[in-house]
């Protein structure tokens, strides 16, 4: 099946699709994967051998001179492709005027400018504060420590299957794989976990039935926790993912998060979105919470924010970040190239980008949809602009979580020249940069359709 989707697309596959050159990974790949297995932490996650050399675009070359379409962009990171050409100059300007002093201890100017150009595109009304660190986890860190010192309060509510990162006190908001938590309590006091509403695997009813599941979710605060265990008076923050990232790109009906806001609004809590993978143009808006309507009080941000370079915000209303000096800081946090790269990707991201993600991931969500139809191990589509997720299953009766099938999926790419993630039990993800063409979004879909077709007719032997 592969092969006849080649020949009708050829030409588009010849100028837009990936380039193999060895079997991979190829031979200096395997001698830098066995030095990788003798001397780096086990910890890391890798799925397949790709051992990467550069990137341009939405292209990655491994260090065999394969060349790779990517559809992973670092985790949702390469928000504006590999090594796009403004973002170079910006680092490269930045570097060579100042690399780095303390936004800690000293003042720069790159710090209120990024601040005020995030402040315009804020999905609540101003005005607002800003704090700079280095990562996802420490905008996630900043927010915990930020709402309880803010609200006086203690308890914090997050989801089961939601990630907020991996250091103590994001971990203790993460529930989305067992193996992330294992042999590593105590986590932080006072964090509860509570349902998510995941459509797929919740309810298989149309948009009534979505709506009224969601509320149910969001209302098993008030009508059961709040009534048996924990004290709304005492809750300082529910930490909400406007759509779940690890935990198989899961997107909730709009009004559960309306019905999380009023929630928060009657009990005094605060409303923190982690809007590091969804965030920064991704779902053809500024912020995925924007479809709901919700204005949030603290937003999370990172990776697609700087284009690959270490940067995390959290963004508050002005009112809320009332801690006073030696609160919370950071060494590195806002280093200046960094903020170059910010201020250079959201240039990118609101010239072309957002709306790029809003068209072409418009027309790739038509496409995948018929999957879910056509093919019996695709369960469920779902997402919005360029943030994806294709749920693969047993077959359409269970439902049953095909995980070990949709690695072999990815891996099967990846011998094909695509890079995919998975997340979630059994999620194939698609995140490419938000620069990505309507061509090499064309020859990725292909070569997935091919890669799911031949699962198919494997497993029907």
């Amino acid at each position: 099946m592969q092969a006849s989707v080649r020949v009708a697309n050829s030409d588009l596959h010849a100028k837009f699709g990936p380039k193999l050159i060895t079997s991979v990974p190829g031979p200096r790949a395997q001698r830098i994967v066995a030095d990788d297995h003798r001397l780096i932490s086990p910890s890391y996650t890798r799925g397949y051998p790709l051992v990467v050399k550069n990137g341009r675009g939405c292209r990655i070359q491994d260090v065999d001179g394969n060349e790779f379409l990517d559809f992973t962009a670092g985790i949702a990171v390469d928000s504006t492709g590999h090594c796009h050409p403004e973002v170079v100059k910006a680092i490269q300007e930045q570097a060579a005027q100042l690399i780095h002093m303390s936004g800690t201890d000293f003042y720069y100017d790159l710090m209120p400018q990024v601040a005020s150009r995030l402040s315009a595109i804020a999905p609540m009304p101003g005005p607002h504060r800003f704090y700079f660190g280095n990562s996802g986890a420490e905008a996630v860190e900043c927010a915990l420590k930020l709402a309880r010192y803010h609200t006086g309060r203690q308890n914090i509510i997050s989801f089961f299957g939601s990630f907020h990162g991996r250091t103590m006190g994001a971990l203790s908001l993460t529930a989305s794989k067992v193996q992330q938590k294992r042999r590593f309590a105590p986590f932080v006091p006072g964090v509860t976990h509570v349902p998510y509403p995941y459509r797929y695997r919740g309810t298989g009813g149309g948009p009534q039935e979505e709506e009224a599941y969601g509320l149910s979710c969001a209302r098993f605060l008030e009508e059961k926790l709040f009534k048996t265990m924990l004290p709304p008076e005492e809750v300082a923050a529910i930490f909400v993912e406007p759509i779940q990232g690890e935990g198989g790109y899961v997107v909730p009906p709009n009004i559960f998060l309306q019905e999380l806001r009023r929630i928060c609004d009657r009990h005094g809590i605060l409303l923190v979105a982690d809007e590091v993978q969804s965030g920064v143009g991704r779902t053809g808006r500024w912020w995925a919470i924007e479809h709901s309507g919700v204005e949030p009080d603290i937003v999370c941000i990172a990776k697609g924010i700087a284009s690959g370079m270490p940067l995390g915000i959290c963004m508050a209303k002005a009112e809320l970040m009332d801690w006073v000096p030696g609160s919370h800081a950071s060494t590195y946090g806002g280093n200046p190239i960094c903020l170059a790269a910010a201020m250079a990707t959201l240039n990118i991201i609101e010239r072309e980008g957002m709306n790029n993600a809003a068209t072409v991931g418009a027309a790739a969500f038509a496409r995948l949809g018929a999957w879910v139809e056509k093919y019996e191990i695709v369960g469920d589509v779902r997402g919005r602009g360029l943030m994806i997720g294709v749920e693969i299953i047993e077959d359409k009766q269970s439902r049953k979580q095909a995980g070990a099938l949709r690695d072999r999926i990815v891996d099967l790419a990846f011998e094909r020249g695509l890079l995919l993630l998975g997340c979630g039990e059994n999620t194939v993800r698609l995140c490419p940069p938000l620069i990505v063409t309507q061509e090499e979004t064309d020859v990725a879909l292909d070569i997935l359709e091919c890669v799911i077709e031949e699962c198919v007719m494997l497993a029907t032997r």
